[in-house]
């Protein structure tokens, strides 16, 4: 068996790309020294001890066809779109050294016309006319037997959109977790015009083969096309659920209040997981019994709009003659969490 694997995603969905991830960081065989090359379709990813509702405008993104993807390593929130060309490298212990892939992306960059260099912060930059540039940021993780690499090249990134999608609503949220830092950037191909996706992969490929002397048959992957990683299709199960990618939040509270003609509402909630662990509802309603029930059933709910309406729907049924006021309720709540 060769010791060098390549991987060629040929989906732009992020979910199975970092699934594949995952596993090549979790199982793959250490032994075997791998590049995984890939790119997402309009994707805002977090870090693990991120909260979505915080960092995210998560209702624009909603309204875009945006899709939130968490990630298993810490960091902040990038946005991806397919102006992105994203690597991961992976090499078991003692051969492990971040050195060498950083060497690899930057004679990639050579190999395309381009003088690049590694900064103290992960980043890669270049020198332009106006100050030096980050045109590639990459992330570090290691285990006892292993060290992973993974990062982004920014070839024709949409730059505004990552702005629209990193500033969140302006949410009275009370949330612990990482926020993000902007970094000044520039595209790849404010420098090289014209360049492609393709052009950044093949010269990572040559540059990676040239490394380790030794050139192998790229293995292209697709969700219609599985990859052959030990525990892949429960490693994508997870990664496509919503329990990961929002229920994973760090605890948070969240305070909602507004004023409807028949009278105002204020809600307090405490989440822990994705789930609302504690709810306070508070009004100057003549009949308050449908929100103190509304309260009693929030505890344990997800905090997601579906369960909310749900939620609404049910208590209709239970107070039929306050059904054009719950059905107020529920659409502004619904509104309120995404």
């Amino acid at each position: 068996m060769s010791p060098l694997r390549l991987l060629v995603s040929d989906s732009q969905d992020p979910l199975f790309n970092l699934a594949v991830e995952e596993c090549i960081f979790r199982q793959m065989d250490p032994a075997q020294r791998v590049l995984f090359l890939w790119r997402n379709a309009n994707t805002v990813v977090i870090g693990r001890a991120q909260n979505p509702w915080k960092e995210c405008n998560t209702r624009r993104m909603e309204e875009d066809g945006v899709t939130l993807a968490r990630r298993s390593s810490g960091g902040g929130a990038v946005f991806h779109d397919l102006g992105n060309s994203c690597f991961t490298f992976m090499a078991g212990k003692p051969g492990y050294d971040k050195s060498v892939s950083t060497a690899i992306v930057l004679d990639a960059l050579r190999r395309l016309g381009i003088a690049a260099f590694a900064s103290g912060r992960n980043d890669l930059l270049v020198a332009t006319a106006d100050g030096d540039r980050k045109v590639s940021g990459s992330a570090y993780r290691e285990t006892q037997d292993r060290g992973f690499h993974h990062g982004t090249l920014l070839l024709d990134a949409d730059l505004g959109r990552l702005a629209n999608y990193l500033n969140p609503d302006p949410k009275k949220l009370a949330a612990k977790g990482i926020t993000s830092v902007r970094s000044r950037v520039a595209n790849l191909c404010e420098l090289l015009p014209g360049i492609d996706h393709q052009q950044v992969n093949d010269a990572l490929i040559e540059a990676f083969f040239h490394y380790y002397g030794e050139r192998v048959a790229p293995e292209h992957i697709s969700p219609e096309q599985m990859p052959d990683l030990p525990g892949f299709a429960e490693t994508f199960a997870r990664q496509r659920s919503w329990e990961w990618n929002f229920g994973h939040a760090p605890a948070f509270s969240h305070q909602l209040d507004e004023r409807f003609g028949w009278g105002g509402v204020e809600l307090h909630f405490d989440v822990e997981k994705g789930v609302i662990g504690r709810a306070q509802i508070f009004s100057d309603s003549l009949d308050p019994a449908p929100l103190d029930a509304l309260a009693e059933r929030l505890v344990g709910a997800p905090y997601k709009p579906e369960a909310m309406a749900a939620l609404l729907h049910s208590l209709m049924g239970d107070f039929p003659a306050r059904a054009h006021e719950l059905a107020e309720l529920e659409a502004w709540l619904v509104t309120a969490l995404r």
